[in-house]
């Protein structure tokens, strides 16, 4: 794979002397992705010329990065499964991933994953490929999750999902509207259905999360040793005796939405881990969906949103 960016430089962009490096890590560059691409051949191109990281920029000069990497990921066989890519560019991919597909190989589960579809996929344009996915969902989670290319979109974008955790912490007490994100932020929406009538209809769940005694699956509310874990949410429509609900994660804890629905008595249909003495119903999984994804391209800048609707099995219920 490779990916050539070309920047041309200006005095609006250099409102202050700026060197490679300083121009770069404006751009959201970290320091591990200028070490690689420093030591790639044509990495750093001033002017048509190789430059130093150090050198001085100018209004006029034309900068080029080359992004190259000729490796794909190690045991990750390449399986043609059923994929739903949403959006594609040289920096990632958007996937509409559906239920019972797990994100990456790992024990019983090393052919049937989206990595596995994905190698496939990149087998057949020829093109190496790296597995990085920014966010990843459970396996029996449906709908958007984000891929990056390179190690550099990788990088940012990553640093971007990090920072909507840090954010959380750093919170006034009286938080902007969740679902109105920052433009320079990772917001992703998700879609529940739970039984009966939510009390009270929104609100923000506060409970720190770990994992619990005895389970290496498991996470559990511990206000002792639990990570901090915010959770927004606001119910949609009510029908059938069930609730729509969308989710904004304010971190992004291990089976949060799971854990804090269930926290304040609302645990998702279908969700054998945390809700196995449910009646049964004509879902054979969690009832939660990566509805909405929004965040700068990586490279661009440039705000991008994608959605994706219901799936069948949890529209099912609500007819």
């Amino acid at each position: 794979m490779t990916r050539t960016l070309t920047y041309h430089l200006s005095n609006t962009s250099l409102e202050i002397p700026l060197t490679v490096k300083g121009f770069l890590k404006s751009k959201d560059y970290s320091t591990q992705n200028l070490k690689i691409i420093k030591q790639l051949p044509d990495g750093i191109l001033l002017n048509g010329a190789p430059a130093h990281m150090n050198a001085r920029l100018n209004s006029g000069d034309i900068l080029t990065v080359q992004i190259k990497e000729e490796v794909s990921s190690e045991n990750i066989v390449p399986v043609k499964l059923p994929l739903n890519i949403v959006y594609e560019d040289e920096d990632l991919l958007v996937v509409n991933k559906p239920a019972g597909m797990p994100i990456h190989p790992s024990q019983n589960n090393y052919d049937n994953t989206l990595a596995n579809a994905l190698a496939y996929y990149f087998q057949q344009k020829g093109v190496s490929f790296v597995f990085r996915c920014i966010g990843r969902l459970d396996r029996d989670t449906s709908g958007l999750t984000v891929i990056a290319k390179h190690f550099v979109s990788a990088g940012i974008l990553g640093d971007l999902v990090a920072a909507k955790t840090q954010q959380t912490r750093c919170q006034s007490s009286t938080p902007k509207d969740p679902w109105s994100p920052l433009p320079q932020s990772f917001t992703r929406e998700y879609h529940a259905i739970v039984r009966g009538t939510v009390t009270p209809s929104s609100g923000t769940i506060t409970a720190p999360l770990g994992r619990k005694p005895g389970s290496i699956i498991e996470r559990w509310v511990d206000y002792e040793n639990g990570e901090p874990a915010v959770t927004h949410y606001r119910v949609l429509e009510e029908k059938n005796g069930y609730s729509l609900v969308s989710l904004i994660l304010g971190t992004g804890r291990t089976h949060q939405i799971r854990i804090h629905m269930k926290y304040i008595g609302y645990p998702l249909v279908g969700d054998y881990l945390y809700n196995p003495s449910e009646e049964a119903s004509s879902l054979s999984r969690q009832a939660l969906h990566s509805h909405r994804l929004s965040f700068p391209h990586p490279m661009t800048g440039e705000p991008l949103e994608f959605v994706a609707p219901l799936p069948d099995d949890m529209q099912n219920l609500l007819i």
